[in-house]
């Protein structure tokens, strides 16, 4: 499809949203924002709620260029790993759908999921959650919330969850932790996406709010951002100034702030929010402390081709997680911390991410590389295909099947000459037997062309392979994407060494860390132990706010047989008592002498409370000197 098709399309599908009708049964509200920006927004109680009776509230919101009602509506939710409303309300929850900052019937400018905007337009929505005589509180003002929602509607509950404390749970899909990476990766401008997103961004801000219930919004985007993309759009290259306004909108510092448990939910056919973006929101929360599970599905920004994507995957694993941390059900399965669709279409599982390494794969080659325009034809918008000129290098058969799941690495010494001396070359995975790019993935290589001879080295796009000794698969660097846009210069470049690194990972062998994953942790068989089968424990959590443990303690349960005494106490993490200047990581102790069943309370110092409450939630494990105990962790909340 012409870019020109797309975008009469994408227009032509906006418009179409206005006449979508709201739910029946959904209480059309107008919210206004912190800086008088009125937002337009559906409540709806969850399913059979009985009068007087009060339920957690899921809030979501949609994806960039929609509306609230997509949200409603499962064909267009399940491809981008979004649970539709209708579910949440099904499951016992009541769900609050609203239009973002810009978008449909809501006003102002869209701000990219600012934490300073769009952030504080959710914190707006939630002070409206908790006026509701439906919604369940944990304090005035402070209601039982989730958030869910996809690509946009995923990267402002980051936005939100930064700085506003009162979200108790997080399920973003297909988000982001850096515009950059997604956009200007290199500096090089990903046309195929900009483009689109610009015109829809237009449309739905400027002709649904035509059709606000509060009046006539006329959004849309500000006019720095339409002479920035403009001015992109002509060189095909992201400059410092726009280069600098997507770094301002990334998410990443604010991931970091992050205490409500994440699932994080990204697709493997993304080519607008790769896997390296779902792999980074993982480590700054586990740097956070903060409980996190990942789920990469076949679906995303982009067209699965290897099946089992959208809503058999992604639905009961979302609804699992809420259920989990909003009822707060330590009973719910939520699963290990990473589970992923690979290429061959299958779901796979690991305790954590990454995983542990079982060494690489590696191949090399060389070749000549003829520079032009003609190339930037090669692929798709959206997707990356084969290319008919490139330097190619196969990736030796296997002899035993193994995971590749990660970011491979390509490394090139070349020398070249080109009318456009600074430009780009290209990189992706082909594979062979099914015909596809892997995930449709390409990332650009910046390059030199100057006679010289130079390297380059980059991590590529991840990836998520199952390789096995039927597998064939080869690396295609290429000069030209269309998913980027215009190759300018003519010429050639000489790639005297290509190397590509696949990392190789362990599954089985890979650990979990169960204060992170808030998942069931599996503990390694007793030494001599026979079979094969891993024996399974559950960790139990209790969530206790810092008010509640200092007045009246925790209580908690046990059993021994032989101690004659037995010592329990909350310990917290290394990092978290340093962080807060605890004298002890101990942060409560206490002893009983009975045998066989137990219970005992226990308090920590006043000191130590009022030091607690620095944080939005503090993780304590409750160790014992002997026998077992429950719960085995207490998460400790402002």
């Amino acid at each position: 499809m012409s870019r020109t098709r797309l975008a009469v399309a994408g227009v032509a599908s906006v418009l179409a949203l206005a006449a979508l009708p709201s739910a029946a049964s959904a209480e059309q509200v107008t919210i206004t924002s912190f800086d008088g920006t009125r937002i337009d927004a559906d409540f709806q109680r969850a399913d059979g709620l009985a009068a007087g009776a009060k339920a957690p509230t899921i809030v979501l919101t949609h994806g960039f260029g929609a509306t609230r009602e997509t949200t409603e509506i499962a064909a267009l939710a399940e491809p981008l790993g979004q649970v539709p409303a209708g579910a949440f309300r099904a499951r016992g929850y009541n769900t609050i759908t609203y239009d973002s900052r810009g978008f449909g019937r809501s006003g102002g400018e869209i701000d990219l999921d600012s934490p300073e905007r769009e952030g504080r337009d959710a914190s707006a929505v939630i002070d409206y959650v908790a006026t509701r005589p439906e919604a369940r509180l944990d304090a005035p003002g402070d209601p039982r919330v989730g958030m869910h929602g996809a690509s946009y509607g995923g990267g402002v509950q980051w936005a939100a969850a930064s700085r506003d404390m009162r979200i108790d749970a997080l399920a973003p899909s297909i988000s982001w932790t850096s515009l950059v990476q997604a956009l200007a990766r290199d500096g090089r401008l990903k046309l195929g996406w900009g483009l689109p997103l610009v015109g829809l961004g237009e449309a739905s801000g400027l002709a649904l709010g035509a059709f606000a219930p509060q009046g006539i919004e006329l959004g849309a985007f500000p006019v720095e951002l339409i002479a920035l993309a403009t001015k992109a759009a002509v060189t095909g290259r992201a400059d410092d100034a726009l280069t600098g306004y997507l770094r301002a909108r990334s998410t990443g510092d604010g991931i970091a702030k992050v205490r409500a448990p994440s699932l994080i939910v990204q697709g493997t056919a993304d080519t607008l929010f790769g896997l390296n973006q779902s792999a980074e929101m993982r480590r700054l929360l586990r740097q956070a402390g903060t409980p996190v599970k990942m789920l990469w599905f076949c679906g995303g920004h982009g067209v699965c081709l290897t099946g089992s994507g959208g809503d058999a995957v992604v639905t009961p694993r979302v609804l699992n997680w809420m259920d989990r941390w909003l009822k707060a059900d330590a009973s719910v399965p939520t699963g290990p911390g990473f589970e992923w669709v690979a290429d061959d279409g299958k779901l796979r599982a690991a305790a954590d991410f990454p995983l542990k390494s079982a060494g690489t794969i590696t191949a090399s080659g060389s070749g000549t590389l003829p520079i032009t325009p003609l190339s930037s034809a090669s692929g798709l918008l959206v997707a990356a295909t084969r290319a008919s000129s490139a330097v190619e290098v196969p990736v030796p058969v296997q002899t035993a099947t193994k995971d590749v799941v990660g970011a491979p690495v390509v490394r090139l010494r070349y020398r070249g000459t080109s009318t456009a001396p600074d430009t780009h070359l290209y990189a992706q995975l082909l594979d062979e037997t099914r015909g596809v790019v892997v995930g449709n993935q390409v990332t650009p290589l910046p390059v030199t062309l100057d006679g010289q001879e130079h390297v380059v080295e980059r991590s590529l796009e991840g990836v998520a392979m199952r390789v096995t000794p039927g597998s064939r698969y080869r690396l295609q660097v290429t000069d030209g994407s269309n998913v980027y846009g215009l190759t300018t210069g003519v010429g050639a470049a000489q790639l005297d060494d290509v190397r590509l690194t696949l990392p190789v990972g362990d599954a089985a062998g890979t650990v979990a860390d169960p204060a992170l994953t808030g998942a069931t942790p599996v503990a390694a068989p007793p030494a001599g132990a026979g079979g094969g089968k891993t024996a399974r424990t559950r960790t139990v959590t209790k969530r206790i706010r810092v008010g509640t443990l200092r007045s009246r303690g925790v209580l908690l349960r046990g059993t021994t047989t032989k101690a004659r005494r037995t010592t329990v106490r909350l310990v917290v993490s290394a990092a978290v008592a340093k962080r807060l200047g605890l004298r002890s990581r101990t942060i409560a102790t206490g002893r009983t002498a009975k045998r066989r069943s137990w219970s005992l309370r226990l308090k920590p110092a006043a000191r130590t409370a009022t030091v607690l409450r620095r944080r939005a939630s503090t993780v304590a494990t409750v160790r014992v000197s002997s026998g077992t105990v429950r719960p085995n962790r207490v998460v400790v909340r402002r």
